[in-house]
């Protein structure tokens, strides 16, 4: 069966369906205007005949651009949807294939003490790969059920931070400097797992996007209208004024799915943007100016006010 690749074919139905319409609206018209003309006693139930089919052409011409404005959305999602079905696919075959051909190995011929040992290093490294994603994928799933106000607590975000970071390092092998942490202390009022998840994926993200050597800044601060400003600055390839909006949607990742050399599954911004809204905070993507890379500006409530009256 034939499947439409692109949002191509129903942007052109629609463009010949408002033309058709137009067509039809100007042709009414001029044939009321006509018949009013030449019957000018009965030119009161011509105009009237004439508004009323007027305001049902316009109706449906609205209806066909609001088909069209839905239709293409349907068929972006549909497309993330296929692009995130091959990178999940893609994530989850790499590994298991891997692990198969690693036992297989190890099944069948006599290995030295250190052909083991790597074999199992690289064994351990796939089930990490694998652990990583389906946590990815249950913090998708988590994202979408709200806090109850039991499970509300008092954050201290440098302390998240210091762990987000070290855990980055740890994940990908880097020195210290390579992720550096510049943060005075702050509260903000949440879940500790949610506002790490924040953090957790933008920091990420920055690294696994560096070029080259990463260089990842984090400065975090309490700011004078009662909020929380963290920075999150990368030396990655920046990304595109038309997709900075676009990145926090479910399943968008930059790029062809089955050229991408980076794992992900498009989930991660998601989270982000989903978590910051629901404890009502913003974040923002901007370029670093003259300097290559992207900054990454998460504004969090401070929670230091409720601190105090709960404590007063």
């Amino acid at each position: 069966m034939w499947k439409p690749r692109g949002v191509g074919w129903p942007i052109a139905l629609t463009i010949v369906m408002i033309v058709l319409l137009a067509a039809v609206m100007t042709g009414w018209i001029l044939g009321f205007i006509h018949l009013a003309a030449q019957s000018p006693l009965r030119s009161g139930w011509y105009w009237f005949a004439l508004a009323m089919g007027t305001t049902f052409l316009a109706l449906i011409l609205v209806g066909v651009v609001l088909h069209m404005s839905i239709s293409v959305k349907e068929i972006r999602l549909s497309q993330r949807q296929a692009n995130f079905i091959d990178s999940v696919t893609h994530e989850l075959k790499s590994p298991i294939a891997s692990l198969k051909l690693y036992l297989q190995t190890l099944d069948r011929r006599a290995l030295t003490d250190g052909e083991r040992a790597a074999f199992q290093k690289y064994m351990m490294e796939d089930v990490e790969r694998l652990h990583t994603l389906i946590n990815h994928l249950l913090d998708a799933a988590r994202a979408q059920h709200a806090p109850t106000e039991e499970e509300l607590v008092e954050v201290e975000v440098k302390s998240v931070l210091e762990r987000c970071a070290e855990a980055i390092r740890s994940k990908y092998l880097l020195p210290p400097d390579a992720v550096r942490l510049e943060a005075t202390a702050a509260i903000v009022r949440g879940r500790p797992v949610e506002v790490e998840m924040i953090f957790r994926n933008i920091i990420d993200n920055a690294v696994k996007y560096a070029e080259g050597v990463p260089e990842v800044r984090i400065e975090s601060c309490p700011d004078e209208q009662g909020q929380v400003r963290t920075r999150i600055l990368d030396n990655g390839p920046g990304i595109p004024a038309r997709w900075r909006r676009k990145i926090f949607g479910r399943f968008v990742r930059l790029g062809n799915e089955l050229e991408r050399s980076k794992q992900g599954t498009g989930l991660g911004l998601y989270i982000v943007h989903t978590l910051v809204r629901r404890m009502k905070g913003r974040v923002f993507v901007r370029d670093r100016g003259v300097q290559t890379g992207t900054e990454f500006e998460v504004l969090l409530p401070s929670g230091a006010a409720d601190a105090k009256e709960r404590a007063a």
